[in-house]
């Protein structure tokens, strides 16, 4: 049974985040931004801007009472403990931002948005960086890899997953999901097109995972400048809106348009993929461009869906906006946001025994 948080917003909830202290931000429809304590009570309370949903919510990583929120095509920059004004704003997207990031030194925050680009922020020098375009349709989530504050990855509803070096103004490696469908629906099968909704990275940066429309979910493993797919496996009915890797594990949550929250070990199944990537580069002496070879190999390498059972499944009922995993008062949490004005948190008790802890 979920223990619901109230009375801090009066709409839909949008997005979750929690900082290094255990303080928990939300974000809501109407520029609502809530900040709450471990015991579920709202401690400050703003409306951002009336006409604008506040999208997505991160705390810097370096000072705890930093947050980044975004609402529209603006970013604020406000300190928790007096949310009436923002420290900053940055003006540098042009169309609503989806998701932000920042990466584990506090230096580049990363600003996703509906027109396929990502704004990327200097936050010493509180001005924008770089441009990163090469998404054909709206960027859905973009997120850095812990440990290298210079690589970035992306996905969107081109069905395309990217990684990205900042010092560079193209993409080191491209992803197309939508070869992968197109061998399925080869072989008699049809399937939801795999528009990518969700990225999240596992603790050691090189293990991630996508949630896609067509209610797969996808682990990634990176090899120096490329990253290939490890696995696949069906985890919901409906598209996949959330996944996020808890620390320290490959434990991942995933939430969906189901109304399930599902918690997974994928742990098994990282390094099993058989790369013939060399073979591949030994056959082919030249290339167009790392697009056209990526999407060749994806088209005749693309992993089967394998079956894969949750470990713990949450009949959650409504479609999910946004999950997060939090630890308070010393026991496991997954949080839920969805479309009701409450937050849903259900203890993982589960994780003592699974992890020996």
């Amino acid at each position: 049974m979920a223990q619901k948080w109230t009375n801090g917003h009066s709409s839909s909830i949008l997005c979750l985040n929690v900082s290094k202290d255990g303080m928990l931000a939300s974000g809501a429809e109407g520029g609502e931004l809530t900040i709450w304590n471990e015991k579920g009570s709202p401690l400050e309370h703003v409306q951002i801007q009336k006409a604008d949903d506040v999208t997505s919510v991160v705390f810097s990583p370096i000072h705890p009472s930093r947050l980044y929120a975004s609402h529209g095509e603006t970013i604020s920059m406000l300190d928790t403990r007096c949310l009436k004004e923002p420290i900053e704003c940055f003006h540098v997207n042009e169309e609503e931002i989806n998701c932000l990031s920042v990466n584990e030194t506090d230096s580049f925050l990363a600003a996703a948005d509906d027109s396929g680009a990502i704004k990327i922020i200097d936050l010493e020098r509180k001005k924008l960086s770089r441009c990163l375009k090469r998404h054909s349709n709206i960027c859905a989530s973009a997120v850095f890899r812990p440990e290298r504050p210079q690589s970035l990855l992306s996905c969107g509803l081109d069905m395309k997953v990217m990684m990205w070096n900042l010092q560079k103004a193209r993409p080191l490696w491209i992803v197309n999901l939508q070869e992968e469908e197109a061998n399925e629906q080869s072989a008699g099968q049809l399937f939801n097109p795999p528009l990518a909704h969700s990225l999240s990275v596992s603790p050691c940066g090189n293990v991630f995972s996508c949630g896609a429309e067509d209610g797969k979910i996808r682990i990634f493993q990176v090899t120096g400048t490329k990253f290939e797919q490890e696995v696949a496996f069906k985890g919901h009915s409906l598209g996949v809106s959330q996944v996020f890797f808890l620390p320290d594990t490959y434990w991942l949550i995933t939430g969906g348009n189901d109304g399930r929250v599902l918690l997974w070990d994928v742990s098994n199944e990282i390094g099993k993929r058989k790369s013939p990537v060399k073979s591949i580069h030994r056959r082919k002496t030249k290339t167009p461009n790392t697009t056209q070879k990526v999407d060749r190999m994806n088209a005749e390498f693309a992993n089967e869906c394998v079956p894969i059972s949750p470990k713990l499944t949450i009949e959650h009922g409504e479609k999910v906006n946004w999950i997060l995993y939090a630890e308070i008062k010393g026991s496991r949490n997954i949080l839920v946001a969805d479309q009701t004005s409450s937050i849903s948190v259900y203890p993982i008790a589960e994780l003592h025994t699974y992890l020996g802890k």
